[in-house]
């Protein structure tokens, strides 16, 4: 007698084949199950003992499909919900198809079902038909969204009619109806109130303020205060991010309408707009005043360092990283007298806090402060230096006594970057012309974890002071080139002696329009993602390169390159089968290209292989056999073998990029090289 089946920890699931069907791949693993029995031997009477059991079972998951086998998929055979694959579609469909249609599909698929025969799987088609009901129920609560179509509201208005038709005794139809009321309440009452928002940043800029306050001067500003206001506005702008408008497909075409009233990805745009704004008034804030004293310019930026530090200890990496991509900007970092004022103690922090940030084995240490600290009570206290340890440990012993518990807010381009990377770097279609459904379920692991973080930004329990943010909204900002006058005014460049060279700050006092709308450097790491298929590097160095204002101060650089991949680090990008890396070209023995792209690299990849895939993401019509592959080290360059497999060739030790340079090029630069025209040097993509 069988007294039930139960999960083991020793069983295993492993891979066993690949089968095909017509419109459906599937990956058939074979799992092993343990259960126990009951039996009753006949040498024993009135006993009975347990006799452990196991049995294999195969488990079938659909690796690529035409749009129907993967609405189908979305219960089992046995006429069961399969909540992982819904969870996933869900959040990925809007890539490939329309909400109407996947509701098209489920309304048919129920039809077909209840007119069906009526024979021995009579109980199944039922079973069927219930997890079809529980599906569309699921993504109507899940992702209400989807269904706000203003005027006609065409899906919910579908939904209530199938519902009454087919579904007479559920609900349905009732809360469809009263979505459709809601949807249309609140666009009545934005009418009325004469609204009309672009973004969420733009709806919290409008405010009108009825009161008069003082203005607010920004040293004056206590560092906290600073800190939480920033954390307020990021928390609420995080929270309202739409997940799956982070995609790289959706991302790509945020410009676009999405015929709702908005843009396709207004709520990402919002963060972006937000970010922004802060390391515009960070820059301004320390270049609008260029005939102040070398030491108070000092204070204003060491102000900021400890607003940033505070914005650590609210675990807010947005705004932290936009400080510091202010203070990192060429027009402030370049002030080396500023930045020689400030106390030894600052440049640590300030030092500790751009670690954080840097772009060293596809952002290592933020990722994983992230996953120490998105759900803890409180930030990483530890610290090189002794007496910021000491203060941060004592703040820590505040929070505990005082029973402060602080949320999480998340820097989104890392987000972003990891979604365009694997839009760009993984198909959307297979050879066989069906869905790479494969593709989606790695761009859900990455928003499931921003839905996590937006449950843990929940946390703050912080007030909005308005007097602050008519402040801030009235901070003059400028664009990089009004920036760069300042800068110069402020610390001249020197000329071909060496001597300063004075050069006036032309600024009109006519406020700047500085477009916030676009997508900054700063936030997007140097990226171009109007083009998801190549991914823009390099920042402009604005007339003269940096100076680190101290020898043991490094610059990481706000235009941060694009990723890289250590072969210890597991990321969606690499693994034992492959990972993505980052190409250029050089047909010509002139500049290379500044438009770098990314591709994926196989582990049977050969060097033939890759430099023609390259090619042919450049479209360019050129020989293979005319060109060599080169990958770029912290010392130099490394040739790449002719019959290499590259995988397995390259260094992984640093980033893993890649230049595809014609023979021609390689000649003339060898050339050089050894008449000592030019020196090998580290090189960035």
């Amino acid at each position: 007698m069988e007294l039930g089946r139960q999960d083991s920890q020793d069983d295993v699931t492993r891979f066993w084949r690949e089968e095909r069907e017509e419109g459906a791949v599937y990956h058939a693993y074979l799992k092993k199950v343990t259960y126990h029995t009951l039996v009753q031997p006949e040498c024993t009477e009135g006993n009975e003992f347990s006799r452990l059991m196991w049995e294999t079972q195969k488990i079938r998951v659909i690796k690529a499909g035409t749009l129907e086998r993967l609405a189908e998929s979305l219960i089992t055979v046995k006429g069961e919900l399969d909540s992982t694959y819904v969870n996933v579609f869900f959040a990925t469909y809007r890539t490939y198809t329309t909400p109407e249609k996947v509701l098209q599909l489920l309304t048919e698929r129920y039809k077909s079902l209840k007119n069906g025969k009526k024979d021995a799987d009579s109980e199944l088609n039922a079973a069927r038909q219930r997890a079809i009901k529980s599906v569309i129920s699921v993504w109507f609560d899940t992702y209400p969204e989807d269904f706000r179509e203003p005027p006609d509201y065409p899906c919910l208005h579908t939904l209530e009619q199938f519902a009454k038709n087919y579904i007479p005794d559920s609900d349905l139809a009732i809360r469809a109806q009263h979505k459709i009321e809601k949807f249309q309440r609140e666009l009545a009452g934005k009418r009325d109130a004469g609204i009309t928002y672009n973004s969420l940043c733009e709806e919290v800029d409008q405010m009108i303020l009825s009161d008069y306050h003082q203005p607010l001067n920004f040293v004056d500003i206590p560092n906290q205060n600073f800190a939480e206001q920033l954390t307020y506005r990021d928390a609420e702008l995080f929270k309202r991010v739409v997940p799956h408008h982070c995609l790289g497909a959706v991302w790509a075409r945020r410009k676009r309408k999405n015929g709702r009233g908005g843009t396709v990805a207004g709520s990402v745009l919002a963060t972006i707009e937000q970010f922004n704004r802060v390391s515009l008034r960070v820059i301004a804030t320390v270049l609008k005043q260029p005939d102040i004293r070398t030491s108070q310019r000092a204070k204003i930026i060491q102000k900021w360092i400890d607003i940033a530090q505070e914005l650590r200890n609210l675990k807010n990496f947005s705004s932290l990283k936009a400080i510091i991509s202010g203070l990192q900007a060429h027009s402030v970092y370049r002030l080396r007298k500023t930045w020689l004022a400030l106390s030894k103690e600052s440049l640590d922090l300030f030092e500790e806090l751009s670690g954080i940030f840097s772009n060293e084995n596809n952002q290592m240490v933020s990722r994983n402060l992230l996953m120490k600290e998105a759900t803890a009570k409180f930030p990483e206290v530890d610290s090189n230096n002794k007496t910021l340890r000491r203060r941060n440990i004592q703040k820590r012993q505040s929070w505990i006594e005082h029973g402060i518990v602080q949320g999480t807010v998340p820097y989104l381009g890392t987000f972003l970057t990891d979604l365009t990377m694997i839009d760009t770097a993984l198909p959307d279609m297979t050879e066989d012309n069906l869905i790479n459904f494969d593709k989606r379920r790695k761009e859900f692991e990455v928003l499931a974890q921003i839905k996590l973080l937006q449950s843990a930004s929940q946390i703050y329990h912080l007030e909005e002071d308005r007097h602050f943010w008519m402040w801030f909204d009235s901070v003059r900002v400028y664009d990089e080139n009004e920036g760069f006058e300042l800068s110069i005014a402020i610390e001249p460049l020197p000329d071909s002696t060496g001597k300063l060279k004075k050069k006036s700050a032309t600024m009109g006092h006519r406020p700047s329009k500085v477009d916030t709308n676009r997508f900054s450097l700063f936030m997007c790491g140097g990226m171009n993602f109007e083009d998801k298929s190549g991914l823009s590097s390099g920042a402009s160095t604005l007339g003269d390169s940096p100076v680190s204002p101290t020898p043991g101060m490094s610059h990481s650089s706000s235009t941060s390159s694009l990723l890289s991949y250590d072969s210890d680090y597991s990321s969606p990008f690499k693994s034992s089968d492959g990972c993505v890396i980052k190409v250029g070209l050089e047909s010509s023995p002139g500049p290379s290209t500044h438009v770098y792209k990314s591709i994926m690299l196989h582990n049977t990849d050969h060097t033939h292989t890759v430099i023609k895939r390259v090619l042919d993401k450049y479209d360019c019509k050129e020989r293979p056999e005319d060109f060599n592959l080169l990958q770029i080290l912290s010392d130099g360059e490394f040739l790449i073998p002719e019959s290499a497999n590259v995988f397995y060739a390259m260094n992984n030790s640093g980033d893993v990029s890649f230049i595809v340079r014609s023979k021609k090029a390689q000649e003339v630069m060898n050339s050089h090289r050894k008449h000592g025209k030019i020196r090998l040097k580290k090189l960035s993509l």
